[in-house]
């Protein structure tokens, strides 16, 4: 019969995974920077929502599920997965409603950055000192939460508008990606600890 793993080494083990989290939502952010750095002169409203809509579903998924599965506390899991359900819907609204034009994508783009922003931003703040990644939050969601407030005095315009969003995709795309390498480097510099530890 197999030994069974206490559930605090079941925790660390998974926590020291999560990296994985931010190295994926770093893809998908820099994947939508992408698409909407190479195609410029297809910058309207609908290519704007199909665009943040894909994009939505795919990082509310990759930040419900994986932060729910390999995030430390519990009441940070939940609250990344009220962040992804909430990207989720944004998602599915904005495809579902990219015949609506650019006051949508705005609307959508906007309250979607101030709910999560917020949300992640009171992550970091709240685990700040505690969690390797709370500094990672911290930052996203400041920089996540100032892309709503510069959609909400933006002309409307929507090569702007989408190049806005864009630029924010690159910035935090990029921001994740790094954060992806510091914490993996940093679980891997405590597992020979862990070994030893568990050796002796």
């Amino acid at each position: 019969m197999a030994t069974a793993v206490p559930a605090q080494h079941s925790d660390i083990h998974a926590h020291s995974r999560y990296w994985v989290v931010p190295a994926v939502r770093a893809v998908v952010a820099l994947a939508a920077a992408a698409v909407i750095t190479f195609t410029r002169d297809a910058h309207t409203a609908m290519f704007g929502l199909i665009v943040f809509g894909v994009f939505a579903i795919v990082d509310g998924l990759a930040t419900g599920v994986l932060s729910a599965l390999l995030a430390g506390r519990r009441i940070t899991r939940v609250l990344f997965a009220v962040q992804g359900a909430i990207g989720v819907i944004a998602g599915v609204l904005a495809l579902v409603l990219s015949h609506s034009g650019l006051g949508l994508f705005l609307y959508l783009v906007t309250v979607w950055a101030a709910l999560t922003g917020i949300l992640e931003l009171y992550n970091g703040v709240r685990e700040r000192g505690r969690d390797a990644a709370a500094r990672d939050w911290l930052i996203t969601g400041a920089l996540t939460a100032v892309l709503a407030l510069v959609l909400l005095f933006v002309p409307a315009d929507a090569v702007l508008a989408i190049g806005l969003f864009g630029a924010w995709a690159v910035i935090v795309g990029v921001f994740q990606g790094i954060g992806a390498a510091t914490l993996r480097s940093a679980a891997h510099e405590r597992t020979p600890s862990r070994g030893a530890e568990s050796g002796s």
